[in-house]
């Protein structure tokens, strides 16, 4: 049995996030079913982490087992034969037998796109958060500063978690600006629930004057989501890289 670890660009615009659900189109049941129809057999998909109604992926990864005889790199262009045009496999590689998508990460990184004009845009509504305020970037660089670090992100974590730690090591988060458009870029070794999203949207209201800098360092000693800033719209959101220690090829690469 091959066990086959695949990494995936998608927008998530038109599917109610990556997990196989009932009664509602996701990532996953696309991908499952272009799978059986590639192989003549059921497969299970394994992905890295489930993504939410509307976010998107450059570098999603997920491992599935199979009896296939087709050659690595030949599966990205058998399964996107049956898929959509708004998801695409983009690399396939032969991974270890005990390999697991999900429990072998040892980190992520995240992107979250702020448009920042007075007008939205018709092209980028869905693939980026408006912001018709004018922000404060410096401001939001330097309070970047007090979340980067080995720390508990309570503060920044929605309802529902179950998580036994809320405990993250936030290793890089960088802002960068082109024109009208603002990216946040955030590595760490593991995310909460809807942590980027409540970052991003603590971080804008700095940019907004509503939040000094140095009073980030207060929201997350309180531990406290009610500290911390809105959660910000999933079509802002895009998954760029997952990483593993045990793969060492390159996401993206063919």
């Amino acid at each position: 049995m091959r066990n086959i670890l695949i990494t995936i660009e998608y927008d998530g615009t038109n599917y109610h996030g990556w997990q196989r659900q009932k009664n509602a189109l996701t990532i996953q049941q696309l991908i499952e079913e272009s799978i059986q129809k590639v192989t003549g057999v059921k497969a299970k998909l394994i992905g890295s982490g489930r993504t939410d109604t509307g976010v998107h992926a450059l570098g999603q990864r997920a491992n599935f087992k199979t009896e296939t005889n087709i050659p690595a790199d030949r599966i990205p262009l058998a399964l996107n034969g049956h898929l959509p045009p708004d998801i695409r496999i983009i690399n396939a590689v032969e991974a270890q037998p005990d390999f697991h998508a999900r429990y072998d990460v040892i980190g992520k990184k995240y992107r979250y796109r702020i448009f920042n004009r007075n007008v939205p845009s018709a092209v980028l509504r869905n693939y980026s958060c408006f912001i018709p305020v004018k922000l404060e970037l410096d401001g939001m660089k330097e309070a970047a500063g007090y979340i980067i670090g080995r720390k508990d992100f309570s503060s920044f974590c929605s309802s529902g978690s179950l998580v036994r730690s809320r405990t993250r090591n936030v290793q890089m988060l960088e802002f960068r600006k082109d024109g009208c458009i603002i990216d946040m870029s955030i590595m760490a070794d593991g995310f909460l629930y809807n942590m980027v999203r409540i970052i991003a949207g603590t971080l804008v209201e700095v940019g907004r004057g509503n939040l000094m800098p140095e009073e980030i360092k207060t929201v997350l000693d309180k531990r406290d989501r009610r500290c911390a800033g809105p959660t910000l719209p999933p079509q802002g959101l895009f998954l760029e890289e997952v990483y593993y220690a045990r793969i060492l090829d390159t996401p993206g690469a063919m």
